[in-house]
């Protein structure tokens, strides 16, 4: 309970102060910068340097718990006789009201409310209007994607997330490409590449080399897709919200979780796959009750990575956010060679080590980035007289 306490007051006490505080950009442009340029951090550090890493440590086992057990569930819900593309889409989304119990929990600021840059009810409706439609058809292309390739191949594939990131970071987000950068970017094409010309990468079972061929290029083009939507938000903190609190940021998830739930249903009946619903639950491998559990268990293991995906976007950047989520793809090839046995040929394996190399080149990167920019920010400080800089920790987002 103490620990709880803990947690609650972190976030409360973060969000109070969410609209004067300054965060730094991927390259170390400031994205926000309001007459308290250290408040949050300053909230934070209250509780102690193990609280923060507890907080951190915990969102990321949410994250990659969640993000790993989802992609197993929904290659085993697609193995046991399931064949909705648009069923398995809803439920990458459905379970969001989830998202509404730390909302609840966790109080707004009134005075961030209040603030005169809060854009329109129109203008917030249109934005997640937006980035929800783009939601539904990335998540309807992984749907599709997951039903033609085994959970490794899948993995290993959305692995180029990060690839297509640096490029729409250079022109959505200013980020500069560098050596390390163009070192990430030409490795994960690299490893895709291998997936995508070796015979044996492992299409599902019985899935004809066409197919296979078509859930590859819907992966691919789920991660690029996924990659400008990251961009995009990103570019809504700066220009259209001017703030990324704890409140903004769940907001955003749950508004365009909405909309793309919306779409999912539409998608569902219009599509005709609503008709074989009850035939699928049926004649579902493990049965009826298995059939429900895994596509519940697969929404709320959704829900539990979304919930690890907003906590590291408010507790450290949105930047290590995605990383870790990145990172986590890794993991996924592992599992399903223990869960469902998949087969892990040589050029796989090289694949998954040529993905953690590009993992590594992109994280050293923004860890450099990351030193720069805090630095920049000491000396700023540090001629306000503020010494607390040297204080926080200066590994706050190293791994």
């Amino acid at each position: 309970m103490e620990f709880s306490a803990s947690i609650q007051k972190v976030f409360s006490t973060a969000e109070e102060t969410g609209g004067e505080y300054s965060k730094v950009g991927d390259h170390g442009e400031p994205i926000m910068s309001d007459d308290g340029p250290l408040a949050n951090e300053l909230h934070l550090l209250k509780l102690g340097r193990w609280h923060w890493w507890i907080l951190v440590i915990v969102n990321i086992f949410f994250l990659l718990a969640g993000q790993a057990s989802a992609v197993l569930l929904g290659r085993f819900y697609y193995d046991q006789g399931g064949n909705s593309k648009w069923l398995a889409t809803l439920v990458q989304t459905a379970a969001f009201p989830i998202l509404f119990i730390p909302l609840f929990l966790i109080p707004s600021s009134q005075k961030a409310s209040a603030s005169p840059s809060t854009p329109s009810f129109r203008v917030l409706a249109l934005l997640y209007f937006f980035l929800g439609m783009l939601l539904a058809g990335d998540n309807w292309l992984y749907s599709t994607g997951l039903l033609y390739l085994t959970a490794s191949t899948y993995s290993l594939i959305c692995a180029t997330q990060l690839a297509f990131n640096a490029v729409f970071s250079y022109y959505l987000n200013s980020q500069k490409f560098t050596a390390l950068i163009l070192n990430s970017v030409v490795v994960l094409s690299l490893s895709a590449a291998l997936i995508a010309v070796n015979d044996d990468s492992g299409g599902a079972s019985g899935v004809s080399k066409g197919k296979y061929i078509l859930g590859f290029f819907c992966t691919l083009g789920a991660s690029a897709i996924y990659s400008l939507l990251l961009s995009l938000m990103q570019v809504s903190f700066q220009k259209v919200l001017k703030k990324e609190t704890f409140s903004v940021v769940l907001e955003m998830q749950i508004y365009t979780a909405l909309v793309a739930s919306c779409v999912s249903v539409l998608g569902l009946f219009a599509s005709g796959e609503w008709k074989t619903l009850h035939e699928e639950m049926e004649t579902f491998g493990e049965g009826r009750a298995s059939y429900v559990l895994t596509l519940v268990f697969t929404a709320v293991c959704w829900q539990v990575c979304s919930v690890g995906v907003v906590g590291l976007i408010f507790i450290v950047s949105s930047l290590f956010s995605n990383v870790i989520s990145t990172v986590g793809l890794a993991v996924t090839p592992i599992a399903s060679v223990i869960v469902f046995h998949d087969k892990m040929n040589g050029v796989k394996v090289i694949a998954m080590l040529l993905a953690l190399w590009g993992f590594a080149s992109y994280i050293y990167q923004n860890y450099l980035d990351d030193s720069k920019a805090r630095r920049l920010q000491c000396d700023v400080d540090e001629t306000r007289n503020e010494s607390v800089c040297y204080s926080f920790p200066v590994d706050r987002v190293g791994i």
